[in-house]
Parts: structure tokens; C-alpha cells; sequence
């Protein structure tokens, strides 16, 4: 671990102050939304740009680096963040905010790709999947860190949306000055939805309304928070618990992912996020109980984005996988942008508990489906490769790089497995 922080501490710094420019976007712009008097159902617009832009950027990029290369379509796309997050506090109008928000994630989408890319290209073989789980840490780190900058100063004025443009600015310098030679990008088509979901259909449904939950739990949660009347370091609170959460549960539900029925593991996160949040819901009054119920919540959404990809790989070859997750990528994006307009609507009709019942509601019908899939199809009788931690915000590289890890550490232990001896080896019967 320390030989690839010392080999990719520069990007990996850029990556930090990227997602903290990006982090604080959400939050702060939920809070300001507020103050400029826009309602629940117009800020699920703006947050809902910002997944219409993502989609966008993950089919174009391949094209703009083809063009001109990985240097200048990273400079020319951090350019375009840092500007658009300077437009928000200039021009506080919905439409100019959704144009802004598209923009944006547009934009990180491909400074995604460019980034992991150099990622992947800077590691070998026997270091690739501790880069990765480096590149996770420092991108949850960068959000979490983000919700602490709402406190530095008002919302209403410009200094936070000016640290934001200065974040990506500094984010860009130490990446741009010490990557070598731009790597070679490649990408393979997704395989068609309907034969995905021929394939998979419990990783189809649960990977969109998982889209669904991120939509509501980091697009609007800081919309709930002004909505109930939180003060500013209470949503930086509430919104940084979430990914706390989503931190601290990735790595024990990995651990059992890799050792029991994957179905029965989404079922009992996603019931068990269901019950909490539901019930909680009721005690919503109380900001502990908040807190807590942010934490549970990302605790379970994080972690089963990669879930449920490593079920879907279950019944996939080694070379249909990274085909697979570009459709799994694009359905998760699907639900993520459809995700705030139900939000938006339940906030405004039922106030704190429409966004717990919303995503308590997402991670029952998810529960619920797992279990009648279990019904239907008996469990894999082996694992295709061992669970990779991916975040939800990743491009089709790091799908593919996280996908290039698990295969190799189930190849590697595999390989690790004594031979079955010969001695003990008893004959069939033949009839």
C-alpha cells in the first residue's frame, strides 16, 4: 500500500481535491436552493441534471479523448467545472442551475475516465487492486471532508461556491504536472440491457432502484435537511454520516460477499435497511436518530452497488464482465436521474417522512425481489471472482479495472487451492 501512495500520491491528491470540490456541490447547493426560495420539486430538477449530464459524458468521452487526448480534455473539462461552480452563485436562477448542473456532471464524468485511467496505467499487475482501494478511500474521504467546508462561511454569499472553483483548480495542477505519457484508452461496448437482464435480472432491478436511492440519499439529502429546518453544520452533519456509513460497511460486507449466497446478503441489507429507515422514520424529530439513520443508510446503499455487480458476475464469463457493468453503469445512472423527481414530490407532500418512506420503500422492493428471485433460480454453485469495492460515481474504467482485479485475485486463490489427491478418489458407478 505504501509503495503505490508513494507512486501515485500526485493523482491521488488531485482526486481528493476534485471530490471535495464535488462533494461540497450537492450539499451546498440544497442549502442555497433553500435560501433562494426554491421548493423541493425544483431542486430535484437541478439534482437530476447533474445524472443526465453523467450519462452523457460516459458515452461521449471516449470520442473527446480519442480526438484530442487524456491531457487536454481533462484540463479542458476541470476548466468547464470550475467555471460552472462559479456561475451558480452568480446567477441563482433554477434553469441557469440545471444547465450548470448538467454541465458539471458531464464534466466529472470524464475527468472520471481520464483519472482512472492514468490510475490503471500507473499500476502493474500486483498493485492494481490496492489502487483501487486506495482511489475508493481517497474519493470518500474527499466527500465526507467536503460536508465541514458548508461551515467556513454563509451560503448565501459567494466565498463557498469560490472554494469550490479553487478546489478543481488545485485538484487539476499536481495531476497535469507529473503524469507521464497519456495511456491508451479503450473501452468495450455494453452488452444489450435485454440480454443483461436475460442474464440478471435481480442485478438489472436492484442496480436501478439502487440509482433510485442514490438519487435521494446524495442529491437531495441536504434538500431534506432544509426542508425540515436544519441548520447548516446540522446537514453537513446528517450528509456526512451518510458517507461515513457508506465507508465503513464497504469493507465487512465484502468480507461476506465472498463467503455466502450473495442473494441472501442483498436481502438481509436491504431488508435490513428497510426496517430501520421505516422505523426510524418515526423518530425523525430527533437529530441522533437522523445522524443514525444516515449512517445505516449509506451503510447499505454503498456497499451494494458493488454487490450486486459481483452477483451479476456470477453467471458472467471473465470477457462478458466489463460489457455487463457498462449496462449495470447505465442503469444505475437511469434510476439515479428519475430518483429526485419522486423525492422532490414526497418532501413537499409529507416532509421529513417522504424521504425516509422513499428510500426505506426502494430498499423493501428491492428486498422483496431478491427474495422471489430466490425462488426462481438456485444460487451459483461458485463465486466468478471475489467482490471489488466500487463506488457509484465510477466510469466504465474503473468498472473494468475493478473487474481486471477480481478476476485475478479468483484466479490467485484458485491457484492457491491444493490439487485433490489422486489417493482419494473413488470411481462411479457406471449406468
Amino acid at each position: 500500500m505504501i509503495t503505490v501512495l508513494a507512486s501515485s500520491w500526485a493523482l491521488l491528491f488531485g482526486i481528493l481535491l476534485l471530490l471535495v470540490g464535488n462533494g461540497l456541490q450537492g450539499t451546498l447547493l440544497g442549502v442555497r436552493g433553500g435560501i433562494e426560495g426554491f421548493d423541493a420539486g425544483t431542486m430535484a430538477f437541478v439534482m437530476s441534471a447533474y445524472y443526465v449530464g453523467f450519462l452523457l459524458g460516459a458515452w461521449r468521452a471516449t470520442a473527446l479523448i480519442a480526438r484530442v487526448g487524456h491531457v487536454r480534455v481533462f484540463a479542458a473539462l476541470a476548466s468547464l467545472i470550475a467555471a460552472a461552480f462559479l456561475i451558480y452563485a452568480a446567477a441563482p436562477n433554477p434553469w441557469v442551475w440545471i444547465a450548470m448542473r448538467a454541465l458539471v456532471g458531464f464534466a466529472f464524468s470524464g475527468v472520471y475516465v481520464v483519472a482512472e485511467s492514468w490510475l490503471n496505467d500507473a499500476a502493474t499487475n500486483e498493485t492494481r487492486g490496492k489502487a483501487l482501494s486506495l482511489y475508493m478511500i481517497v474519493q470518500m474521504l474527499g466527500i465526507i471532508s467536503a460536508q465541514f467546508l458548508l461551515n467556513l462561511a454563509s451560503p448565501a454569499d459567494y466565498t463557498l461556491f469560490v472554494i469550490m472553483s479553487v478546489l478543481v483548480s488545485l485538484g487539476v495542477t499536481p495531476i497535469l504536472l507529473t503524469t507521464g505519457n497519456a495511456p491508451a484508452y479503450r473501452t468495450t461496448q455494453p452488452m444489450s440491457l435485454g440480454e443483461l437482464f436475460r442474464i440478471s435480472p435481480l442485478g438489472c432491478v436492484g442496480t436501478f432502484l439502487l440509482g433510485g436511492v442514490y438519487a435521494a440519499i446524495f442529491g437531495m439529502a441536504s434538500v431534506y435537511g432544509t426542508v425540515v429546518g436544519m441548520s447548516v453544520a446540522e446537514i453537513s452533519a446528517f450528509v456526512a454520516a451518510i458517507y461515513a456509513g457508506g465507508l465503513a460497511f464497504q469493507f465487512p460486507v465484502g468480507w461476506l460477499s465472498d463467503r455466502m449466497d450473495r442473494r441472501k446478503l442483498i436481502l438481509a441489507l436491504t431488508v435490513g435497511g428497510a426496517a430501520i429507515t421505516l422505523g426510524g422514520a418515526a423518530f425523525a424529530s430527533d437529530y441522533a436518530v437522523v445522524i443514525g439513520l444516515g449512517f445505516v443508510i449509506g451503510g447499505v446503499a454503498n456497499p451494494l452497488y458493488s454487490l450486486i455487480i459481483a452477483y451479476t458476475n456470477d453467471f458472467l464469463a471473465p470477457s462478458d464482465m466489463a460489457a455487463a457493468s457498462g449496462g449495470l453503469l447505465f442503469i444505475n445512472g437511469t434510476g439515479a436521474m428519475l430518483g429526485p423527481f419522486l423525492i422532490g414530490f414526497l418532501l413537499t407532500r409529507f416532509g421529513a417522512w417522504g424521504f425516509f418512506g422513499y428510500v426505506g420503500g426502494l430498499y423493501a422492493l428491492m428486498g422483496a425481489y431478491a427474495a422471489w428471485r430466490m425462488t426462481r433460480r438456485a444460487a451459483p454453485e461458485e463465486t466468478a471472482a471475489p467482490y471489488t469495492a466500487v463506488l457509484s460515481t465510477a466510469s466504465p474504467v474503473a468498472l473494468e479495472l475493478s473487474r481486471g482485479v477480481a478476476v485475478e485475485r479468483g484466479d490467485a486463490l484458485k491457484s492457491s487451492e491444493p490439487a485433490p489427491d489422486p489417493a482419494e478418489r473413488t470411481e462411479e458407478p457406471v449406468s
